[in-house]
């Protein structure tokens, strides 16, 4: 193919993972003008000279769409390790919810998404969606770093930071979207109601009306827990998914975060309505939630995503780490080594999750035309060789530290292992300083 234009970026000398048609390309070339990519193919196929501003060598590393996180609460980096080894309700009652409402600032939120971001990018995460309180802070973050968001202004019905009066809650999370859509093509500004529990009826349906009045997603934790299902249960008579079927909360523009003790109805009901999940099993696994029937939710065609959730029940925001995870755990409980394969998981991190968050137009593969979010892993590792599939090498084998340059929307924002837009150390020394002030506050040794 003959290619005559001049280029922003050039990416050669790498395998191509695509996750498109195109499959895998071995000996891969991606051409990148003003942020878009505008070919991808066998190096071999284009004019032997090409004029590119910068030219990236892979050296015989893996080139492939920038990772999707679908679920996180990015601010939560502060309260990494604040409180381990708790079951989920003594958890926030006890500890994440007081520390949140004494230490919880825009400047806190700012901070603490910095350091999430830097984490995110120099694991290969591209784009984030985040759902928490004083989400200003996470998009000035975002927007700092250069990375793409979806952050969601957290809603509940008791006061929070940010918004210590509840009745204001659904008119906060308007002007929040007020602020932001339209400023940048990075960031998809969108609303988050915490859970069923933290949010009566009225409040769900009101924020729910918000997000399809401003065109954009709604997401809220679902049947995470045994307990949150006999709740609903006493309370209304039906599971949690059914009864925000009954408030008409459930659509194709709702994304439900969690999702594990859920019934085949509840899986109807989501597959009907087209809901969207967002799954994250380390965190379920750390707080012994349970294992969501994310194989059965494949089975019947929901669209499904990888998260990581927040570092304080994680502990990390590693993507490839959660990829590994995901796989090893429904192998294990369905008792099948065959179920999500590979190239399955991958998916899961990167065009399905794009399309759990509508932008699969977008970003999510790499194509001509689509925006190029995109990452450079290094495979000359021991723990990399040999590599006879490079699916099962970036689930099974590849760590977060294994990526070497990340571009977004066409701009280098790691370059070859070095932050470009953040000073890391600075921001690591901030929430440091921060972290010791939380633990003198809450008493923690």
């Amino acid at each position: 193919m003959e290619i005559s234009a001049d280029f922003d970026l050039m990416i050669t000398n790498g395998t191509v993972i695509t996750m498109a048609e195109a499959g895998i390309i071995p000996d891969g070339l991606v051409l990148i003008k003003d942020g878009a990519i505008v070919w991808v193919g066998p190096r071999a196929d284009s004019t032997p000279t090409l004029n590119a501003v910068r030219t990236i060598d892979a050296a015989g590393g893996f080139i492939l769409p920038g990772l999707i996180n679908t679920h996180v609460h990015a601010p939560m980096t502060c309260f990494r390790g604040l409180s381990d080894d708790q079951p989920l309700m003594r958890w926030l009652e006890d500890y994440i919810f007081p520390a949140e409402a004494r230490f919880v600032t825009p400047e806190m939120t700012y901070l603490g998404a910095k350091l999430a971001i830097l984490e995110m990018i120099a694991s290969g995460t591209t784009t984030f969606a985040d759902g928490y309180f004083c989400e200003d802070g996470v998009v000035k973050a975002a927007l700092e770093a250069g990375i793409r968001a979806m952050p969601a202004q957290g809603v509940v019905d008791f006061p929070a930071p940010g918004v210590s009066d509840p009745a204001r809650n659904v008119t906060v999370a308007q002007e929040f979207l007020s602020r932001w859509q339209g400023v940048s093509d990075l960031v998809h500004p969108a609303v988050f109601c915490h859970s069923c529990y933290t949010c009566g009826p009225d409040t769900l349906q009101r924020a729910k009306d918000l997000a399809r009045r401003q065109n954009t997603l709604f997401f809220i934790h679902l049947a995470e827990t045994k307990d949150e299902v006999s709740m609903l249960q006493q309370a209304h008579g039906v599971t949690p998914v059914r009864y925000l079927k009954q408030l008409g909360i459930l659509d194709r523009s709702t994304v439900g975060v969690h999702l594990i003790h859920i019934d085949e109805a509840d899986i109807a009901d989501l597959a009907m309505t087209g809901t969207a999940v967002a799954s994250a099993p380390e965190s379920n696994m750390k707080l012994a939630s349970g294992v969501a029937p994310v194989v059965k939710m494949l089975a019947q065609g929901l669209r499904l995503g990888l998260g990581t959730d927040g570092c304080a029940s994680n502990n990390d925001l590693d993507m490839l780490a959660e990829m590994d995870t995901m796989a090893k755990l429904h192998k294990v409980t369905c008792g099948d080594p065959t179920v999500l394969p590979a190239e399955q998981v991958v998916s899961l991190a990167t065009i399905e999750a794009a399309r759990v968050l509508g932008l699969d137009d977008r970003i999510g593969s790499l194509e001509m035309g689509k925006r190029a979010d995109l990452i450079v892993l290094e495979i000359n590792r021991p723990h990399l060789t040999p590599v006879y599939h490079p699916y099962s090498a970036l689930v099974f084998a590849a760590r977060g530290s294994d990526v070497r340059h990340v571009i977004i929307d066409g701009r280098v924002v790691y370059d070859n292992y070095a932050f470009t837009t953040l000073d890391a150390k600075a921001v690591m020394a901030e929430v440091t300083s921060l972290a010791g002030k939380i633990g003198a506050g809450l008493n923690i040794s």
